[in-house]
C-alpha cells in the first residue's frame, strides 16, 4: 500500500479521499490555489501545496507542476478525484511516465471511452445494447438529416465531445432539424473546440439509470445500479440507489452489460456505465441502452457505499497499488436504500443562477452523511462549482430513506448565500417522485409548482424583528418598563425586494407584542424559550445587519437602511448589469440598436456555466459598458439603456 498520495483535486471529494486514506493509515497531500488557502481539504490533509491563481487553468489543471509538487512532496501516487485531470489520458501517461501512479484507469480506456461515438461502437462490438442512431464520421448536414429520417422522429442531437447537455438538442420533426444542427454544433465548437455530432432516437420516457463497475485490469464486478433520473438541464439533482422498480432479471441484464462494457477495455479502478432506459412500460430487460462511461469516481458514488457497504475511495486505492478486486460478484450484497441530494449555492428564483457568498453560518442535521468541502466562514468562490455538500440518506427501505432525506434537508441552516434547500425538499414531497414514478422530464414539468416562493409568516417576521431589536437575549428585568406605558419601537426590515415594518411593544423582558400591518404576534419565553402566538421559534442566526431565520424554507431579512433605498429609487430599470463575478462571453447588440422585453443581450461565464443576460424592458442600447472577453466583477454594469424618445431626442 502507499505510504503518501497527492489529492489532484478541492472541495468535497478531496475531503473525501483525505478521509478514506487516514482510515488506511496513508499519509495525504493537498494542493491548493490562491483562493482555497484557507479551504477545509488543506485543513484536512497532512500536507498542502500552493498550485497558483485561483483559476482552474492555473492551478488544479497544471498537469506537470501537479506532478512535479508530488514528487517533491514524496508522494508515489496521484488521486485525481472528478473532474479537473480525471478523465485526461494525457495527465495519466505523464504521472506514470514521472515513475508516479495514477489512482483510477489506463490512459488507453480512458481514451476508448472518451469520445461518444466511437465508444457505442466498441459496446456494441462487445455486445452492449446501443441506441439506434447515426455515430459515424460524415457530418454533412444533409447526410445527418438523412440519418435522423431513417432512425424516425423524434430524434436527439448530441456533441460527440464532453457533456453537461451542451451540444445537445431534441428535435421533433423533419423541418426543425436543420436550426437545431446549427445551433447543437455552434454550441459544441464554444464549449468544447469540436463540433462533430451524434444522431440518436429519443426516448419518450426516458430514465437515467448507471451501474457501478469496479475493475483490477484482468476482471471486474457491478456493485448494482442508480437511478439519476432526476434532473434538470441534463444535471443530476437527486439521485439514488437501487433503482425504484428494478427487477432482479433487469439488474441482472444491466449488471452483465455494464461488466462487459468494462472488460472489453480492460478497466481498472471505479467506473460507471451510464444507461438510457424507455420506463414506459415499465423496466424491461429489452429497453436499456448503453449512453457513455465515466471513467472516475461519480459525484454520488456515497448511495453505492450506503447500500453495500464498500468504501468506494478504500477500493481505488487497493486496487492502485496491485491488490485484486477485494470481493466477487457473489460476495457484494445490496441492503437497504440511499438517497444523496447536491446541496448548492444557486438562486432558484432566478433561474437557479449560481450564487457567491461567505457562509456566515451553516448547520446540518443529525444522523445524515454529510460529503462537504466548507465549512461555516468560508466562501463560496465564482471559479469553481457552488456545490456547499452533499447530503446522504439512507434506510431499509426507499420510503424510510426519502423520509429521512426529507427531515435532513429541512433541518439544514445555511446563511450567507442562497441555495436549493427549499428546491430539494419539495422535490422529496413530490408526489410522483415519492411513489417511484420519475423520468428525467419530471422537473421541468412540474417546475412551476417546485419553486413557488414562500412568504414569510406574520409569527416569522416578528421572531425576526425581535433579533433585530436584540430583545431575545437574556435581557434586562427592566426591559420595557416606562413609567406611563409599555415601551414601543420601530423595526424596519428587507425581505427580498419587500419592505417590512414591525411596531414592537416590551411587556418586559419575556412579552412582547409584534404588530405588522395590522396584524398582531404576541411573543412571550417561557423556560429560556421563546414562542411566537404558541409556536416554538425556529433557529436563528446574525451576520451583522442579516437575520435568518431557519422556518420551513428558510428567510432572510435585512435592516432596512432608508439612505440605500432613497438611492436606488431612480434606478429605472437601464443598467444591464452582472450577477455574479465572471468573462463576458458573448455581446449579441450594438450601440443604438431597438431591443425588445426578455431579448438575450450578453452571456456571461462563471462558475462553470453560461448564463443568458435579458432585457428587462423594451428600448434602445444606449452604451456597451463591456465587450467579449472582459472578466467582470459581481454588480459590474454591462449595458445600458434608454427609452426610443430620449435616443431620438439625443
Amino acid at each position: 500500500m502507499f505510504q503518501k498520495i497527492l489529492i489532484a483535486n478541492r472541495g468535497e471529494i478531496a475531503c473525501r479521499v483525505i478521509e478514506s486514506a487516514r482510515a488506511m493509515g496513508v499519509r495525504t497531500v493537498a494542493v491548493y490555489s490562491d483562493a482555497d488557502a484557507r479551504a477545509r481539504h488543506v485543513a484536512l490533509a497532512d500536507e498542502a501545496l500552493h498550485i497558483g491563481p485561483p483559476r482552474p487553468a492555473e492551478s488544479y489543471l497544471k498537469g506537470d507542476l501537479l506532478i512535479e509538487l508530488a514528487r517533491r512532496a514524496g508522494a508515489e501516487a496521484i488521486h485525481p478525484g472528478y473532474g479537473f485531470l480525471s478523465e485526461n489520458p494525457d495527465f495519466v501517461e505523464a504521472v506514470e511516465k514521472a515513475g508516479l501512479t495514477f489512482i483510477g484507469p489506463s490512459a488507453q480506456a480512458i481514451r476508448a471511452m472518451g469520445l461518444k461515438d466511437a465508444a457505442k461502437k466498441l459496446m456494441e462490438e462487445a455486445g452492449v445494447p446501443v441506441v439506434p442512431g447515426y455515430h459515424g464520421q460524415n457530418q454533412d448536414p444533409e447526410h445527418l438529416s438523412g440519418a435522423a429520417d431513417a432512425i424516425g422522429y423524434p430524434v436527439l442531437i448530441k456533441a460527440v465531445a464532453g457533456g453537461g447537455g451542451k451540444g445537445m438538442r431534441k428535435v421533433a420533426r423533419a423541418a426543425d432539424f436543420a436550426a437545431a444542427l446549427e445551433s447543437a454544433k455552434g454550441e459544441a465548437r464554444t464549449a468544447f473546440g469540436n463540433d462533430a455530432v451524434l444522431i440518436e432516437k429519443f426516448v419518450e420516457k426516458p430514465r437515467h439509470i448507471e451501474v457501478q463497475v469496479f475493475g483490477d485490469g484482468s476482471d471486474a464486478v457491478h456493485l448494482f445500479e442508480r437511478d439519476c433520473s432526476l434532473q434538470r438541464r441534463h444535471q443530476k439533482v437527486i439521485e439514488e440507489a437501487p433503482a425504484p422498480g428494478m427487477t432482479a432479471e433487469m439488474r441482472a441484464a444491466m449488471g452483465e452489460a455494464a461488466v462487459r462494457a468494462a472488460r472489453a477495455i480492460g478497466y481498472r479502478g471505479a467506473g460507471t456505465v451510464e444507461f438510457i432506459v424507455d420506463g414506459s412500460d415499465g423496466l424491461r430487460p429489452d429497453r436499456f441502452w448503453f449512453m457513455e462511461m465515466n471513467t472516475r469516481l461519480q459525484v454520488e458514488h456515497p448511495v453505492t457505499e450506503a447500500i453495500t457497504g464498500i468504501d468506494l475511495v478504500e477500493w481505488q486505492l487497493r486496487v492502485a497499488a496491485g491488490e485484486p478486486l477485494p470481493l466477487k460478484q457473489d460476495e457484494i450484497r445490496l441492503t437497504g436504500h440511499a438517497f444523496e441530494a447536491r446541496l448548492y449555492a444557486e438562486d432558484v428564483e432566478k433561474g437557479f443562477l449560481p450564487a457567491t457568498g461567505t457562509l456566515s453560518h451553516l448547520r446540518f442535521a443529525p444522523g445524515a452523511r454529510i460529503d462537504s468541502g466548507v465549512r461555516a466562514g468560508d466562501t463560496i468562490s465564482p471559479f469553481y462549482d457552488p456545490m456547499i455538500a452533499k447530503i446522504i440518506t439512507s434506510g431499509p427501505t426507499r420510503t424510510v430513506a426519502l423520509s429521512r432525506l426529507t427531515r435532513a434537508l429541512e433541518a439544514t441552516e445555511v446563511a450567507g448565500s442562497v441555495t436549493n434547500r427549499a428546491f430539494l425538499a419539495a422535490l422529496t414531497r413530490h408526489a410522483g417522485f415519492a411513489a417511484g414514478d420519475v423520468d428525467t422530464g419530471l422537473i421541468e414539468r412540474d417546475l412551476g409548482a417546485l419553486v413557488v416562493p414562500a412568504e414569510p409568516a406574520p409569527q416569522v417576521i416578528a421572531q425576526a424583528a425581535l433579533e433585530a431589536a436584540g430583545l431575545t437575549s437574556a435581557g434586562d428585568a427592566m426591559t420595557g418598563f416606562t413609567l406611563w406605558a409599555p415601551a414601543a419601537r420601530r423595526v424596519e426590515l428587507t425581505h427580498g425586494e419587500a419592505g417590512l415594518v414591525a411596531e414592537i411593544t416590551a411587556h418586559g423582558p419575556d412579552r412582547h407584542v409584534v404588530d405588522i400591518g395590522g396584524t398582531t404576534v404576541e411573543a412571550r419565553r417561557e423556560g429560556g424559550l421563546w414562542s411566537f402566538d404558541g409556536v416554538r421559534a425556529a433557529p436563528t442566526a446574525r451576520a451583522g445587519d442579516v437575520i435568518s431565520v431557519f422556518s420551513g424554507p428558510g428567510f432572510h431579512f435585512a435592516l432596512a437602511d432608508p439612505l440605500a433605498r432613497a438611492a436606488q429609487g431612480g434606478a429605472g430599470g437601464d443598467l444591464i448589469e452582472a450577477p455574479m463575478p465572471g468573462l463576458v462571453k458573448a455581446v449579441f447588440v450594438a450601440q443604438g440598436e431597438a431591443v425588445a422585453a426578455g431579448q438575450p443581450l450578453a452571456v456571461l461565464e462563471a462558475m462553470k456555466m453560461e448564463h443568458t443576460l435579458t432585457a428587462g424592458r423594451d428600448g434602445v442600447v444606449a452604451e456597451l459598458l463591456a465587450e467579449a472577453g472582459a472578466q467582470v466583477e459581481a454588480g459590474a454594469a454591462l449595458i445600458r439603456l434608454e427609452d426610443e424618445e430620449e435616443e431620438e431626442a439625443a
